[in-house]
């Protein structure tokens, strides 16, 4: 395996993921089967997560796509925090995610909108209401 692409992959997996880079990254399959991965940092990251066609953040963004097309729920997750990592915003993920059931089907969209709302969270919780009330006065 060439370090070079090892490097690199590590280094774009570090912007995706901070925690990879902090040493916090470290998950049972990849004790399980450490060569693999180091196969997938050199091989997906090293050589196409690096090249200068796409910016890191449109790359992020059409794998977010990509893996809620087919519906690989668990690497969504994992790629939908990373996206967030590296600029892309909340309103964006969503509207790639409700733009993937045109193409890839209803069931995938709901699939990946429920695994977005564990990730991004769900929409903002309404504030207090603006006028007096048994709510907001203490009850009475």
């Amino acid at each position: 395996m060439d370090d070079e692409l090892l490097e690199r992959g590590r280094e774009i997996q570090g912007r995706l993921w901070p925690q990879v880079r902090a040493g916090g990254g470290d998950f049972p399959a990849a004790r399980l089967a450490p060569d693999f991965f180091r196969y997938v940092a050199a091989s997906a990251f090293g050589m196409i997560w690096s090249r200068p066609g796409l910016a890191m953040r449109d790359r992020s963004l059409v794998t977010v796509a990509q893996l809620a097309a087919l519906g690989r729920s668990e690497e969504l997750r994992a790629h939908l925090a990373g996206a967030l990592n590296v600029g892309l915003t909340r309103d964006e993920l969503v509207e790639v995610l409700m733009q993937t059931a045109i193409y890839a089907g209803v069931p995938a969209a709901n699939e990946a909108l429920r695994v977005a709302a564990d990730v991004l969270g769900g929409p903002e919780p309404p504030g207090p209401p603006d006028e007096p009330g048994p709510l907001k006065d203490g009850g009475t």
